[in-house]
Formats: structure tokens, C-alpha cells, sequence
């Protein structure tokens, strides 16, 4: 029997960029219309990947602005993030990157695990953010980017199965860097 492995991850942004609508399409498989500002919701999925089987659990946030001071609870026991701006609001994606280097200082790393997410591609008529904006960030934090459209599932299972990854990539990286040999 395969070894579960437990991992948390918080899912921050601008509010009403589609935090839940990802959450919830990639855990119940339907996208929700209409729009209920979250104060804070949780879900879980196992995922297997590979020969590795995973217990998810999502922390679906309220809307953060620049302004926001993220508690200790999006920081502590925080195994990867997933940074959701819209690709229609320039400021959503302002503000994840003030989001970014919050955590970066909360978690005082120079590597973190993060996915970052450009939602509602199937929006592309009103897009105020190029997709080379995002992989551009993205590559300056060494994250991973990704578009995705909650509303048509693009993506949604491939950005949870990429943040998967990027702990565990991160984690082998400090392991490594750790070891010491005798000469």
C-alpha cells in the first residue's frame, strides 16, 4: 500500500480572480456560477501521482490586497503555494506580486514552492495581462506559470499536480544543499 503524503497548500489573490472557482473545479469537478465573496473555506483530494498518493488539503483565502498582512497560519505548516491573478485586471496581478514577496519574507527561503496561476483565459477579449508577463514572474521567482480557465477546467488538475511537484523539488533542492561530505 502506497504512503499518503499530507500537503498543505494555500491559495492566495486578488479578490474575485476565481480562487474558489479553482478550488472547487479541481475537488467537486463543476464550476460555480455567480460570485460569494470567501472569507476562508478548506478542501481535500487525494491525487496520485506516479506511484505517490497525496492528501491535498486547499486553503481557499479571502481576497488579499497589497495592503494585506497574511497570518501566521498561511505560513506556518505551508507545504506550496498557488497565486491566482486574473488576466483581465493588471491589478490583481500587482498585487500578487506584492503577495509573493510577503511570504518570501515570512518564510525568510530564497526557493518557494509556488504555482503562478493567470485565470479566466477564456476571457482573452478583455485581457489586460500578456501571458509573457506571468511566465516572466514566474521565472524571476523560479516558479512555475501556468493560464487556466476555472470555468472551462483548463488546467485546473495541472496546476494542483504541478504544485505537488514544486515541493517536492524545492524539498530536494534544501536537502541537497544540507548534505555534507568528509573528504
Amino acid at each position: 500500500m502506497p504512503l499518503v503524503r499530507y500537503r498543505k497548500v494555500v491559495i492566495l489573490g486578488y479578490r474575485s480572480v476565481g480562487k474558489t472557482s479553482l478550488a472547487h473545479q479541481f475537488v467537486e469537478g463543476e464550476f460555480l456560477e455567480g460570485y460569494d465573496p470567501t472569507v476562508e473555506n478548506t478542501y481535500s483530494k487525494i491525487v496520485t501521482l506516479g506511484k505517490d498518493e497525496f492528501h491535498l488539503h486547499l486553503v481557499d483565502t479571502a481576497g488579499q490586497d497589497e495592503y494585506s498582512i497574511l497570518p501566521y497560519s498561511f505560513i506556518i505548516g505551508v507545504h506550496g503555494y498557488v497565486l491566482v491573478y486574473s488576466v483581465t485586471s493588471l491589478h490583481s496581478f500587482q498585487v500578487i506580486e506584492s503577495l509573493y514577496q510577503k511570504l518570501h519574507e515570512g518564510h525568510g527561503k530564497t526557493r518557494l514552492p509556488v504555482v503562478l496561476v493567470g485565470n479566466k483565459a477564456d476571457l482573452s477579449p478583455d485581457r489586460e495581462v500578456q501571458a509573457v508577463e506571468g511566465k516572466k514572474l514566474a521565472e524571476s521567482w523560479g516558479a512555475t506559470f501556468m493560464e487556466s480557465s476555472a470555468r472551462e477546467n483548463q488546467l485546473t488538475r495541472g496546476i494542483f499536480t504541478k504544485v505537488i511537484q514544486e515541493i517536492a523539488r524545492v524539498e530536494n533542492s534544501y536537502g541537497q544543499e544540507r548534505r555534507c561530505q568528509l573528504m
